[in-house]
């Protein structure tokens, strides 16, 4: 099994008995998971690979967060604490958490119904307005995010990938797809480069990475959030945007809009969040779609191509999003 985790010293710290089985879970962008069976039980196994997220300070707050989230009744897989009564293990100078194995699966947009979206939205503004309770204050209610993105900034990066296109031997049908879209959406910024969002947006504590794989249903009902190695302080009416850009996309690129007003009405409900602040939100993570080219810069500067099964719709979308802007604004904000 390859980047097998050190399974002995582990559970030796959680008292959870001998390992009978431990597979690697496939899905996970960032840090690496396995599904443990022991003599004690079920387990999920994670270990905090990623640079970004791997600092144990780091992981026991989110630890913490999701202990009182769990008090509150958010559906959530807290930590086990090991026997020296910390949640988060470090071996030969890696990070690992030991969780309950939840049973469950992923579900996207497509497989929800109206009334599971809602649902759906109202959990993320229930998860919004719990960390609120949990979470320390920021220091200041509305601090200013990280400035949007420079369209003069863009335009460099698109000709640095359409050259990186243009050098890979020989040409395959990701190939063709990505120059269209990077002359595409070269075409879209010019177009639009003066819709640049302005500076300054209400923050507060976010999951910061809610999409289908990090929430685990039971049947018809949300079983747990899991994967909290994003959460933040960062504008809350972004995250639930750009979760239901995720949820809600369908293949060709297009947001099931009946689905997302019924998630964004009752997150709004939920959250105490007005409709200016959703429309702005749109605006900003339209934007931020505009300009965003992560995908094609993991499978053309990383080698990395994990990603690229997603980029039909995601690429498709900001093009559908420019299209329709109004009407998607009106879906969140209504």
């Amino acid at each position: 099994m390859p980047h097998a985790p050190p399974l002995e010293p582990l559970l030796r710290q959680y008292a959870a008995g001998s390992a009978v089985t431990c597979e690697p879970v496939e899905q996970g962008l960032l840090n690496r998971g396995y599904r443990l069976r022991t003599t004690r039980g079920r387990y999920f196994l994670k270990h905090h690979f990623d640079p970004e997220t791997a600092d144990p300070v780091a992981i026991a707050r989110q630890h913490r967060a999701t202990q009182r989230l769990a008090a509150l009744g958010v559906p959530v897989a807290p930590p086990l604490t090991g026997r020296d009564g910390r949640t988060v293990a470090v071996v030969g100078g890696h990070a690992y958490a030991l969780h309950p194995w939840i049973e469950g699966r992923h579900r996207n947009g497509g497989q929800l119904t109206t009334t599971q979206c809602e649902r759906l939205g109202a959990l993320l503004g229930v998860v919004h307005a719990s960390l609120e309770r949990v979470m320390p204050r920021p220091t200041r209610a509305c601090d200013e995010p990280a400035d949007s993105a420079d369209p003069e900034d863009t335009f460099t990066l698109i000709d640095d990938l359409l050259t990186r296109v243009r050098r890979h031997h020989p040409a395959d049908s990701f190939d063709e797809l990505a120059r269209h879209r990077l002359l595409e959406r070269r075409a879209l910024l010019e177009q639009h480069a003066d819709r640049r969002p302005p500076h300054g947006a209400c923050v507060g504590w976010v999951h910061g990475d809610f999409h289908p794989f990090n929430l685990l249903y039971k049947g018809d009902a949300p079983a747990a959030i899991v994967d909290w190695d994003r959460l933040g302080l960062r504008p809350r009416a972004e995250e639930a945007v750009r979760a239901a850009a995720i949820f809600f996309v369908r293949p060709a690129g297009a947001l099931d809009l009946p689905k997302v007003r019924a998630y964004a009405h009752a997150y709004r409900r939920t959250a105490g969040a007005t409709p200016s602040q959703l429309a702005a939100a749109v605006h900003r993570v339209w934007w931020e779609r505009l300009n965003d080219f992560w995908m094609l810069r993991w499978h053309y500067e990383r080698g990395d191509t994990r990603a690229d099964p997603q980029f039909p719709a995601a690429s498709a979308l900001a093009v559908w999003w420019t299209r329709e802007y109004e009407t998607v604004c009106e879906a969140f904000a209504s």
